[in-house]
């Protein structure tokens, strides 16, 4: 914020500070302006602006001695003892780079929207950047549905980036965030249990009956027996093993059965020897 100053004492000038300046003394290297403490402010060429805007007019084309100007205070110095006041004629910025710092509130104006986001001038060299995801708690489609150029807003500083010069700022971290929804659980109402009326009478069960089973109780008894009957189905590979089973018994029946032929007609042609022998012999 400027801060124009009426004549006032030396000790209370700080960096910053308007003053309305008349011009003493013109000269090549700048300009020597009375604002009003009673002690002269320098004013050096690199610091005088055209009405135009323009740094490359000499002096005399810009200034002349009589003349009431804007100056801001650029630079107190104390040298030999005095104290010297520099003046500047280009408006100062309202955050130096250095005195940009995370988390402190500023305000700004919208000066361009984007896909991305919105930039807001807050005083400084550059103007910082509102992300479109820190506009907001909640999900924002395009920054526009938020805020719009002209706009005046507060937001907080997030980041800075001296070697970049850039500036982040979030809206929404100065925002309370909404209250979180609590989830009713909603719970099936239970099957009503039938009970009989009170005044109704009560069967008495007869002596040596016993109680009859309930419905799930036969039912699971059923199942129960059904289990222990049933034999399962054999799988593919017990009914290869029981095919292989049967090969090999009946291959050992036939080995058996030959042997035996075998073994009678051996014995039979041994008796038929035997006998010839005997009728050899007699």
């Amino acid at each position: 914020m400027d801060m124009t100053v009426e004549p006032q004492v030396e000790n209370n000038i700080e960096p910053k500070m308007l003053f309305k300046a008349r011009v003493m003394k013109v000269s090549l290297a700048g300009a020597v302006l009375d604002i009003g403490i009673g002690k002269p402010a320098l004013l050096h060429v690199s610091q005088i602006v055209a009405p135009d805007e323009t740094q490359n007019k000499k002096v005399d084309e810009i200034l002349k001695v009589d003349d009431e100007i804007d100056a801001w205070v650029k630079k107190i110095t104390r040298r030999d003892g005095e104290q010297r006041i520099e003046m500047t004629m280009i408006k100062p910025l309202d955050m130096e780079w250095r005195e940009i710092k995370v988390g402190e509130t500023v305000k700004g104006k919208v000066v361009r929207l984007e896909k991305f986001g919105a930039f807001v001038e807050i005083g400084a060299e550059r103007p910082g950047l509102v992300h479109i995801s820190e506009m907001a708690h909640g999900y924002v489609k395009v920054p526009s549905d938020v805020v719009k150029e002209g706009d005046e807003i507060e937001a907080q500083i997030i980041d800075v980036n001296r070697r970049k010069k850039q500036i982040k700022l979030s809206m929404k971290a100065i925002q309370p965030e909404p209250e979180k929804e609590i989830e009713e659980k909603t719970v099936a109402p239970s099957a009503p249990v039938y009970s009989a009326p009170s005044g109704a009478p009560k069967r008495e069960r007869k002596p040596g009956r016993k109680p009859r089973k309930s419905f799930e109780e036969d039912n699971s008894a059923l199942l129960e027996s059904i289990n222990e009957t049933a034999e399962p189905e054999p799988t593919s590979m017990e009914l290869a093993m029981r095919a292989a089973m049967e090969k090999a018994k009946d291959r050992k029946q036939k080995q058996e059965t030959r042997k035996s032929k075998a073994s009678s007609t051996e014995q039979e042609e041994i008796l038929a020897r035997t006998l010839e022998n005997k009728v050899q012999t007699n």
